[in-house]
């Protein structure tokens, strides 16, 4: 999923399809949230969901500059509540897995919860 954001921010693309889980929904709802997409959706053509993203451009560029994925299948990387890393020097998000759901660095700070760090967004 990130990999296909930020293939379609460099092209300059204004929608992205992509197949549809629940981890992907709350990923995009979050975003959404941050400001960094413009509108998530799903659809369902037959027997098969998708999501849909629409991504935000101020002045054409993209509002998104870049995205790194930090915990990998082969290397999950945790972090308790205080040392939780800062994107960009507090410029981009840090989206946490934590047992209260997805949560950006902020809100996980303010919650004093720990987690897995999924991805940085700025």
């Amino acid at each position: 999923m990130l990999t296909q954001i930020r293939n379609a921010t460099m092209v300059g693309k204004t929608e992205v399809v992509l197949p549809f889980s629940s981890f992907k929904k709350r990923l995009a709802d979050l975003l959404v949230q941050q400001g960094l997409l413009e509108e998530s959706f799903s659809t369902s053509r037959g027997q098969h969901s998708y999501l849909g993203l629409k991504l935000k451009y101020v002045g054409g560029k993209s509002v998104i500059g870049g995205i790194k994925r930090v915990s990998r299948p082969g290397q999950r990387i945790y972090a308790a509540s205080r040392e939780i890393p800062r994107t960009q020097n507090g410029y981009g998000v840090t989206i946490i897995s934590t047992p209260k759901g997805l949560m950006s660095d902020s809100q996980a700070r303010k919650a004093k919860v720990g987690g897995e760090v999924v991805c940085q967004i700025w």
